[in-house]
């Protein structure tokens, strides 16, 4: 495939796998890779010795794997780490979309290293990886009011209205995609942040 390396050479969803979580707040990093290949092509394959379902695209010139685990949630480090290690791709030019229940539902923000918040998934990902410095792209669903609700909050399908939100935050997230291939952080940053 043509195309320049970007900063980040593999973008990757968090979410589980199955009819039974598709439509889960917890599978909202599974949705923005949908919406990346909706928007520049491309298919996802069943890649066994990465652990989940592999795609390669171009996005604005810039040469970029696609990456949605099929480990189920707290193991996404195993299939992460797979196929970095594969193509020798560094932390560094990882990207991770996840769920985040520290923002509201609609919001969606940018993040470099730091903890993983409970986060099974980025928990996983920092073991396997040995490393926090990886970028994340947080999709806020909103947080349940006590922490003993959150698993079943992020296990069940948000509201009709929650539901809009959250598409557009992933469409807001994948508008900037070609700004973070790019290097250009900061704008992107500016763009979501604002």
């Amino acid at each position: 495939m043509a195309g320049q390396e970007g900063e980040f050479r593999l973008i990757v969803g968090l979410g589980n796998p199955g009819a039974k979580y598709e439509g889960t707040r917890h599978n909202a990093g599974f949705w923005f890779i949908e919406e990346l290949l909706r928007r520049h092509g491309g298919e996802l394959r069943a890649e066994s010795r990465f652990y989940g379902v592999v795609g390669r695209v171009d996005i604005a010139g810039y040469d970029c794997r696609l990456l949605e685990p099929t480990t189920y949630m707290n193991r996404s480090g195993d299939a992460i780490a797979a196929l970095a290690n594969y193509f020798k791709i560094p932390p560094q030019a990882v990207l991770v979309a996840h769920d985040e229940i520290d923002l509201p539902p609609g919001s969606v923000r940018l993040k470099r290293g730091g903890g993983h918040g409970g986060h099974k998934g980025l928990r996983h990902t920092q073991a396997t990886l040995s490393t926090p410095d990886f970028a994340r792209i947080r999709i806020g669903v909103g947080h349940p009011g006590h922490r003993d609700a959150v698993v079943q909050h992020v296990l069940s399908a948000p509201s009709a209205v929650e539901r809009r939100q959250l598409e557009i935050a992933v469409e807001e997230a994948a508008d900037v995609v070609p700004w973070l291939l790019a290097g250009e952080w900061d704008r992107a940053c500016r763009q979501l942040h604002g």
